[in-house]
């Protein structure tokens, strides 16, 4: 696959989804571009705001298997990932596979589920595979993971431990309609809910082939440094007792490739890296005295580094230093 077919497909997905969702268009393009850095997103607002939709209308949009799971305080982590049963016709323990194994999972309400059930999706979002009484199953590719939650309601409720956190790629707030984006709303879903009628525009192949294409994007050394920089700011800073990790840098640099391929480029730029750096780092750092930072806190942290950090002196235009 080229640039030109890697552009093509994201375009196409990018306004099929755009079918559904009214505006948003920063937040389909981070959700794409997480997509094609092989990672997850945590979405995260207020009800009613479109995160289940926002994910069901890309789930529609590409031609794959896509499963929806309802955390509650009940789950098991059995539920998710499947069991073994004892099938008495052929007196012989079979594996019956769990939601996870699909290509594209909804995870609702995440924070509802009880920490247990939240940690046995640890292995499968990183590893891509499930291990239920000492044998490894691997899972679909592609594998993507989409999670909402509610960061006002704490009833009922389980706060993400940090190594969950760690696992998705980036953390996404959707965000309220504007006027006008709300008044398109209700026209378009007066009579009927478009995302019924959506269809799927890119098969599995074509995204794993997108996903290949963004992790050969080119990076300069230089930028490879500026990322570096940017997450041991992090570590540095005054108010923070755990900054990013290594992890985190691996996830800064797959978001600023995928966000390269949306603008259509084969290159990354400074830009693409201060651009996904707070929705890639805020969600992972912890303040002095142990407690998570709050959404405003981790946020304006990261801003302010990316306006300390020192940007490479390079040749912006092509992104490609020694």
């Amino acid at each position: 696959m080229n640039l030109q077919e890697a552009v093509e497909t994201t375009r196409r997905i990018y306004d099929n989804i755009g079918k559904v969702i009214v505006g948003k268009q920063e937040v389909i393009e981070l959700l794409l571009a997480s997509l094609f850095g092989n990672g997850h997103v945590l979405l995260e607002d207020v009800p009613g705001t479109g995160k289940t939709l926002l994910a069901k209308a890309l789930a529609r949009s590409l031609d794959g298997e896509f499963k929806r799971i309802q955390f509650t305080p009940d789950l098991l982590p059995s539920d998710l990932s499947g069991i073994n049963f004892y099938n008495q016709k052929t007196g012989e323990f079979e594996f019956r596979p769990g939601p996870v194994f699909t290509h594209v999972l909804l995870a609702d309400e995440i924070n509802r589920a009880t920490p247990r059930t939240q940690s046995s999706l640890l292995e499968c979002m990183e590893e891509r595979q499930v291990t239920i009484d000492g044998v490894t199953h691997e899972l679909t590719s592609p594998f993507f993971v989409m999670a909402t939650q509610n960061p006002v309601d704490n009833q009922g409720t389980f706060p993400l431990p940090e190594a969950q956190l760690d696992r998705f790629l980036m953390r996404i707030e959707v965000g309220y309609p504007t006027f006008e984006e709300g008044v398109d709303i209700l026209q378009r879903f007066q009579l009927n809910n478009p995302l019924h009628e959506l269809g799927p525009v890119a098969a599995g192949a074509e995204v794993r082939a997108v996903q290949r294409f963004t992790a050969g994007i080119a990076v300069s050394t230089d930028l490879l440094g500026y990322i570096v920089r940017i997450t041991e700011a992090t570590r540095r800073h005054p108010d923070v007792r755990l900054g990013a990790s290594p992890r985190a840098s691996s996830a800064l640099l797959r978001a600023a490739q995928g966000i390269a391929l949306i603008q259509g480029r084969d290159y990354v730029t400074p830009d693409d890296i201060k651009r996904v750096a707070e929705p890639v780092l805020a969600h992972r750092l912890l303040v002095r005295h142990g407690l998570r930072l709050d959404d405003q806190q981790g946020s304006a942290i990261v801003r302010q580094l990316l306006g300390e950090v020192e940007v490479p002196a390079e040749n912006m235009l092509t992104g490609r230093g020694k």
